[in-house]
């Protein structure tokens, strides 16, 4: 049976960790990048011979050439996925969380994801998925920069399946839309109703992952308040004091 590869970047923590650990539980071989070294190394030591680590920051330049070493250094990429994002509620619309949040969100999004869907391009085949949100189905009041970016992130791969198509590439896409995690994310205090835990998250991202879904909304319950929040005229929306209470 041929060995498969993984290169999860944003790694280091929550939901990207999760991942990784599932993976390596199913005996796959793991390349994991994210920011902290010492995160990095730690899960690196779990098992020596069979992840290889990568420091990389997806808002820097660089960032696509160290995930090329990255991949080289693990012998191959059958599936990439990008879980690394960043967001807060901005109530009082700071430009600075503003610009951070798509500094990351866009741009590091952009960068990573066109690297890895070049890197498919030339192999002639891979799965490239992505951890959005439900946050991009309806403009938030609360985090105007996080709901529109990842409205953004939905919307590109979206493009992005259609080009592979175009060009008759065999690319797999998998958008990912969780609701509300116990990570670092939300480590801001406020209460954030149907908290889910990163571990549960982790075991069904990797499900999907391996059934190589499109577009999977984690868990059941958010999938039904998806459903209904689609069906809100704009009218009304924007009357609706969605946030979180401190």
């Amino acid at each position: 049976m041929a060995v498969k590869r993984v290169v999860i970047i944003g790694a280091t923590s929550g939901i990207g960790l999760e991942v990784a650990k599932g993976y390596l539980k199913a005996g796959w071989q793991v390349g994991i990048a994210g920011r902290r070294e010492e995160e990095l190394e730690k899960l690196r030591r779990t098992a020596p011979g069979q992840v290889c680590a990568q420091v990389l920051d997806v808002t820097h330049e660089d960032a696509p050439y160290l995930l090329k070493q990255l991949i080289d250094e693990l012998g191959g990429m059958d599936l990439f996925l990008l879980s690394s994002g960043i967001g807060k509620q901005n109530l009082s619309l700071t430009p600075d969380i503003e610009l951070q949040t798509a500094a990351t969100n866009v741009e590091g999004f952009i960068r990573m994801v066109t690297a890895a869907y070049h890197y498919f391009e030339q192999q002639g085949h891979g799965h490239l998925a992505v951890i959005s949100s439900i946050a991009g189905t309806k403009g938030l009041g609360s985090a105007p920069a996080y709901s529109a970016t990842k409205r953004f992130q939905n919307t590109y791969i979206e493009a992005l399946d259609q080009l592979a198509h175009i060009n008759r590439l065999p690319i797999v896409f998998t958008d990912i839309r969780p609701g509300f995690v116990a990570t670092a994310l939300l480590g801001d205090g406020k209460h954030y109703p149907m908290l889910m835990k990163a571990d549960k998250v982790g075991q069904a991202i990797t499900r999907a992952l391996n059934r190589k879904r499109r577009t999977v909304i984690i868990d059941g319950r958010y999938r039904v308040l998806v459903f209904f929040w689609r069906l809100i005229p704009r009218r009304l929306w924007k009357r609706l004091p969605v946030k979180n209470k401190s």
